[in-house]
């Protein structure tokens, strides 16, 4: 992660930096504390040269007056065009539900189970194979025992 430098950091306060290093300093300070802390250093450093509002009340009703001289922006309510009935949702569950009932009345849900049964009825009938590791187990276990065989049959 590329940490910003306290000089970053002030130009951007004083307003001093382009819009795209503008937008990379505002994405870091969601996740980067340490930059956070170099900004919240400059914020205050350059808080003292900010000028100070003498009447709060005066600059709000100034901001006020001129929000309400601006252009209005009127929403047109979005004109919404009949949809052909084949675009609906109901039409959709409509023939969802018309499928699922021929599929059920015409049996092809049972075949579907009888098929099942009968691919999963060989795997059922096998015979359970010894796991490897019991393989291996006996084998090693038989070969322990020629050895001891042998042993034996030298003495």
């Amino acid at each position: 992660m590329k940490h910003f430098s306290y000089d970053e950091w002030l130009n951007y306060v004083k307003d001093e930096v382009n819009d795209k290093a503008r937008e990379e300093l505002e994405s870091h300070l969601y996740v980067c504390d340490q930059c956070l802390e170099h900004y919240l250093q400059a914020l205050s450093v350059h808080e003292s040269s900010l000028p100070l509002l003498s009447n709060d009340s005066s600059f709000t009703d100034l901001v006020m007056a001129e929000v309400s001289k601006q252009k209005e922006v009127v929403k047109k309510p979005s004109i919404k065009s009949k949809k052909p009935f084949y675009q609906q949702v109901a039409f959709h569950y409509l023939i969802a539900a018309a499928a699922t009932l021929l599929l059920t009345f015409s049996g092809v849900f049972q075949s579907l189970a009888t098929y099942a049964s009968a691919v999963e009825a060989p795997q059922h009938s096998k015979e359970k194979r010894a796991s490897v590791t019991e393989e291996v187990i006996d084998k090693t276990f038989a070969w322990m025992d020629s050895l001891e065989k042998k042993e034996a049959n030298k003495k």
